[in-house]
């Protein structure tokens, strides 16, 4: 067993050489084509899912919030690629890190409040004073719903870092389990292996889920400003 479950999370090094950046450029194996990029089966598949997405997401915005469509479908690209790959071998899983999830949830939200204060004042204020409040206790709902938007982005990066934290120490637990057992008790090493598969599966939903939850989030969030 790993003498420390969290050494999965540092970016392995193959003759000194970080293969993180390397596992970027496996998705472009994946929809390479000998007539170009465009074109062959797989980016067809991709276009038609995030249209499905889009579709799903920015139906209710108005026609100023629309205009994120470009941005949040290269959002949902990047964490969910991010996602599978950290499940391959001697890869990096990025959204792992709380660090790049506060980096990628901050602004976002951040933009979203500004392009409210922007085009809707009064609108995005009123959001802080939930309507037919009891006047004595006004300023106690503004300091709570303050505190409940500020909270947003600390919600939406500890979210998807801890789901992908947790699952990745799982599969680690049960793989080590699986290997100890291989030479002793070899029917609990099979049921453990069976773990593992179906863990595996698990974890193939949680990382689309996650990118989905996130990118929903910022669109409820952008829909409330626009």
């Amino acid at each position: 067993m790993n003498m420390n479950m969290f050494e999965q999370f540092m970016s392995p090094e193959i003759i000194l050489t970080p293969t993180a950046p390397l596992s970027i450029l496996i998705p472009l194996l994946l929809i390479h084509h000998k007539s170009g990029l465009l074109g062959n089966r797989m980016t067809i598949a991709t276009i038609q899912l995030l249209k499905m997405f889009m579709l799903n997401m920015t139906g209710q915005l108005t026609q100023k919030g629309q205009k994120w469509s470009p941005l949040l479908a290269g959002l949902i690209l990047m964490i969910l690629l991010s996602n599978l790959l950290g499940l391959l071998p001697y890869t990096f899983t990025a959204t792992s890190q709380l660090s790049m999830n506060m980096a990628l949830a901050l602004p976002l939200w951040l933009a979203t409040i500004v392009t409210g204060l922007k085009d809707k004042l009064s609108l995005t204020l009123a959001h802080l004073l939930p309507e037919g409040s009891p006047t004595p206790l006004i300023p106690f709902m503004v300091m709570i719903e303050t505190v409940s938007l500020l909270m947003r982005p600390i919600a939406l990066g500890v979210r998807l870092t801890a789901n992908i934290t947790a699952g990745h120490l799982l599969m680690t637990m049960v793989s080590s389990a699986t290997i100890n057992l291989i030479n002793t008790h070899i029917p609990i090493s099979l049921l453990t292996l069976t773990l593992l598969s179906l863990l595996t599966l698990l974890e193939l939903a949680v990382a689309g889920i996650q990118a989905y939850v996130f990118v929903l989030l910022i669109t409820l969030y952008l829909q409330e400003n626009s």
